[in-house]
């Protein structure tokens, strides 16, 4: 019997991490993470985060500060809810997908009461569904996902914003995998709480988390909502930002690396990032289509760093993913959830080009022919560069 190499025991330099998150981080970040520690109350590192949080704020299309804790994506949506929610307050929770769940599944340990208007995951909930709701009772939060890397989807925030301007309700948003790498206006939109990490868009490991808060939200937070709160408390955050510094021991290397991956995506031009994603997704859509992998988001508005698809009938995505792994050293991401061996995930986000989309595309052809999926040989790579041709 013969059995399939181990992947681990291939060399690290052929691993093609393509996640929709954590992303491979760039060679100028890695090296910059590998500098000498400085003191986190020093001048010296008081100056990197300085510049950190500056370079953030246009991002979040934000004025508010911006504050980096050292937690994961999880660890800040926890944050945003701990430091608005009273106990037997009320959220509403757009919930077409897996950081809708996870929103609600925090809320609930917080003692809150958990209302959620439920779509398929693939699609999103119309402005007028939600206006319906928000109308049935007094909502601590709304909650809308800005970009749901389980399904590609992307919630409409300047709508939902529009919907709480004039209520005391405030509008959350998890933009984790949107943040860097798609519009966000958080100011313009009316969004209060925005939460986002460092591993995707951003271009950094996994390890900080990224919040701000409106002055709307702010009224709430400073209040005592009878929730114990001490590493997550923002109100210690704020003073720590007044002194230009932070609150706790910060994660000192990642921010060296945050800073340098931000100094990247300001060199190359936020319009220019927004665009190179918005090709490369259309690329890597239009190769997976000509293959038989059918877009999973249904949505009209869909993501442009993460693109989901349908596996083919009759074959296993499991399978799929771990022959890649096993001869392609291709990383990509399946579903944790009922969608399991039924679809695939690939991040387009960070320092990636046309050329690693149909690389990409290339293993996948390679793949799908081996495991008996029937399709035209260079069919995807053809249509990806005709798309890349047309952008």
């Amino acid at each position: 019997m013969t059995t399939s190499p181990d992947p681990a025991s291939k060399p690290v330099d052929t691993y093609r991490l393509r996640l929709p998150g954590p992303i491979a981080v760039p060679e100028r970040v890695r090296q910059a993470i590998a500098r000498p520690v400085l003191s986190h109350r020093g001048p010296e590192f008081r100056q990197i985060w300085a510049r950190t949080i500056e370079m953030l704020q246009p991002l979040a299309g934000t004025t508010q500060p911006v504050h980096v804790l050292a937690t994961s994506g999880t660890g800040v949506m926890e944050a945003a809810l701990l430091n608005i929610v009273t106990p037997g307050d009320r959220l509403l929770i757009v919930n077409n997908g897996q950081w809708g769940e996870r929103f609600a599944t925090i809320g609930k340990v917080m003692g809150a009461v958990i209302d959620t208007i439920d779509a398929d995951w693939g699609e999103t909930v119309a402005p007028d569904v939600i206006e319906k709701r928000l109308g049935a009772h007094d909502y601590r939060a709304l909650i809308v996902v800005h970009n749901e890397s389980s399904t590609g989807v992307v919630g409409d925030l300047e709508a939902a914003g529009r919907l709480v301007r004039n209520r005391p309700t405030l509008l959350v948003t998890d933009t984790v995998s949107g943040l860097g790498g798609m519009d966000v206006q958080m100011d313009a939109w009316g969004v209060d709480v925005l939460v986002s990490g460092s591993q995707k868009a951003l271009m950094c490991p996994p390890g900080l988390g990224v919040i701000a808060a409106s002055e709307k939200a702010w009224d709430v937070i400073r209040r005592d909502n009878g929730q114990p709160r001490f590493f997550f408390d923002l109100r210690k955050a704020r003073d720590s930002f007044d002194k230009g510094e932070s609150t706790f021991t910060p994660a000192i290397s990642l921010v060296y690396g945050l800073e340098t991956a931000l100094s990247m995506i300001h060199e190359e031009g936020l319009a220019n990032v927004f665009s190179r994603y918005r090709r490369l997704a259309r690329g890597l859509k239009a190769g997976a289509k000509a293959i038989g992998l059918q877009n999973f988001a249904k949505a009209p508005a869909q993501s442009n760093t993460v693109a989901c698809f349908h596996v083919p009938e009759g074959l296993d995505g499991t399978r799929l993913i771990r022959r890649l792994n096993e001869k392609h050293r291709t990383i990509i991401a399946g579903a944790r959830n009922r969608l399991q061996g039924k679809m695939i995930r690939l991040g387009t986000m960070g320092a990636i080009d046309e050329g690693d989309i149909l690389t990409d595309l290339l293993h996948i052809e390679d793949v799908l022919a081996e495991l008996g999926h029937g399709f035209e040989r260079g069919a995807a790579v053809a249509a990806a560069a005709s798309a890349f041709r047309s952008a």
